[in-house]
């Protein structure tokens, strides 16, 4: 069965709650209200700015400012006006973690000037921006980089590692490997031990497993022990829609993506449906402080089972 079956079929059995569960965060309003971005210092000098979308990290450098994300449609105003009430100093660099528009939209309202960078497979995901697994094109809204003609796509990539500027002002770049999408970038800040990690640690809870944009419930476990065991120095991570995380948080949700893959794999090999594994799914007693979510456990077991087939 291909994974558009796998898929369509999920989709059928629920379409409107599993969407709303799917996706990260909303689609804006086509009547949104004002636009507030709340601010949490944390580092002297990094901020994490929260609402509409995933978390934007603010790095204040020696001589500009670095973005780690830029929000929904709509977003990269209020997030430059935000910076603006912080410091001085200009944005020079935007650093997009992943292809997703809660993640990406923002990026078509900043100065041209702005240096835009990305893990290779994430430039040609934004060259697409195709649907995510599990959601509607309506929740999505329209491509915002085809609307401004190609406006605030990336100008630079890597492929495993880059390193940005040097000494207090230095950020580092890491990709080990497929998980949310095939191109969730890992962002460090030496200096300060933080780490932003973008969608592949969102939240202590199921992931979303972006089959359409190269995820994958196969590897994203690994892929994130490998980040751990890859990364030295951090203490703090910022996550793409949650509180502020520690170190050992980010192992720890290593292994409940690998305990999660286990289960299904034995759940596959016992002969049972997506939806009788789906059904069964309890979430492990070990994990305290998880939130479930019974419709993202059942597309990503459709997502894992059809990667399983192939």
């Amino acid at each position: 069965m291909t994974r558009a079956i796998v898929l369509g079929t999920l989709m059928a059995a629920g379409a409107g709650a599993l969407a709303v569960s799917a996706y990260q965060a909303p689609a804006p309003s086509p009547s949104p209200g004002p636009k507030v971005v709340e601010v949490e210092k944390v580092k002297d000098n990094l901020y994490m700015l929260k609402g509409g979308g995933g978390n934007t990290a603010v790095f204040v450098g020696t001589s500009g400012v670095v973005v780690v994300d830029t929000k929904l449609p709509g977003w990269g105003q209020p997030i430059l006006d935000k910076i603006k009430e912080l410091t001085p100093k200009p944005v020079t660099t935007i650093v997009n973690t992943h292809t997703h528009g809660d993640h990406v939209s923002g990026n078509v309202e900043f100065p041209a000037t702005v240096d835009i960078v990305t893990q290779e497979n994430t430039k040609t995901n934004m060259e697409k921006m195709a649907v995510p697994t599990g959601i509607t094109p309506a929740q999505v809204g329209p491509n915002v980089f085809q609307a401004s003609g190609g406006k605030g796509m990336p100008k630079r990539t890597f492929k495993d590692k880059l390193t940005l500027a040097k000494g207090a002002d230095q950020v580092d770049l890491y990709y080990f490997g497929r998980g949310h999408t095939n191109g969730d970038a890992f962002v460090v800040f030496p200096a300060l031990h933080v780490m932003h990690a973008g969608d592949i640690f969102a939240r202590k809870g199921p992931p979303l497993l972006d089959g359409n944009n190269g995820g994958s419930g196969v590897h994203i476990g690994d892929t994130l022990a490998k980040a751990h065991a890859g990364i030295k120095g951090v203490d703090t991570v910022i996550t793409g829609h949650s509180t502020l995380m520690t170190w050992a948080d980010l192992d720890e949700y290593a292994r409940f993506n690998k305990d999660f893959l286990a289960w299904v794999q034995a759940e596959m090999k016992a002969g049972k449906s997506v939806e009788a594994a789906a059904a069964e799914y309890a979430l492990p007693a070990s994990y305290a402080g998880y939130t479930n979510n019974p419709d993202r456990v059942k597309l990503n077991i459709g997502v894992i089972y059809d990667e399983l087939k192939h």
